[in-house]
C-alpha cells in the first residue's frame, strides 16, 4: 500500500492538471483555443487551419509570428503538443514550461523509454512527484 500511494497522489495532481485545462492543439475546439491567454478567435482559426501539428515546434513556429516568447510561455500552461519522449529534439523539449537545458538533458539521457513508468522514475530522481505529473501532462510516447 505504502508504494500505491505515490502512484495514486501523482496520477491525482496528473488528472487534476488536465482538469485544468492543458489542451492538445491537434484536437481542441477552435472555441476553447480562442478562450485561452493571449489566443483571439483569428488565431485559433489559424490554429485550426494548419493541424495537424507534428511537433510543438511547428506549434511554435506558427504562433511566434504574432505573441512574444512570454505571452507562448503561458499559453503553453494551457494548450500544447504533446512531446514524443524518444523522438523529440532539445529545441521541442525545452518549450515544456518550466524545463531548462539540464532537465532536457534528463529527458533525452534516459531514452529510449519503454514505458511512462520508466519516465517518472527516472525524472523522478530530479523532481518529486508533483513536478513528474505536471512534465508528465506535455509527453507521449506515441
Amino acid at each position: 500500500m505504502r508504494k500505491l500511494l505515490p502512484l495514486l497522489a501523482a496520477l491525482f495532481v496528473s488528472y487534476s492538471a488536465l482538469a485544468a485545462g492543458l489542451l492538445d492543439a491537434n484536437t481542441a475546439s477552435l472555441e476553447d483555443m480562442a478562450a485561452l491567454p493571449h489566443m483571439d478567435e483569428t488565431l485559433a482559426k489559424a490554429v485550426v487551419d494548419r493541424r495537424p501539428f507534428m511537433t510543438i515546434g511547428d506549434l511554435d513556429a506558427l504562433l511566434s509570428a504574432d505573441l512574444g516568447e512570454e505571452e507562448l510561455v503561458e499559453l503553453y500552461a494551457h494548450l500544447f503538443v504533446p512531446v514524443n519522449l524518444n523522438t523529440a529534439g532539445e529545441s521541442d523539449i525545452l518549450l515544456i514550461p518550466g524545463v531548462g537545458k539540464k532537465m532536457a538533458h534528463e529527458f533525452e539521457e534516459y531514452r529510449p523509454y519503454s514505458s511512462i513508468e520508466q519516465f517518472r522514475r527516472e525524472i523522478g530522481k530530479y523532481v518529486d512527484d508533483a513536478e513528474v505529473a505536471r512534465l508528465e501532462m506535455y509527453v507521449t510516447l506515441d
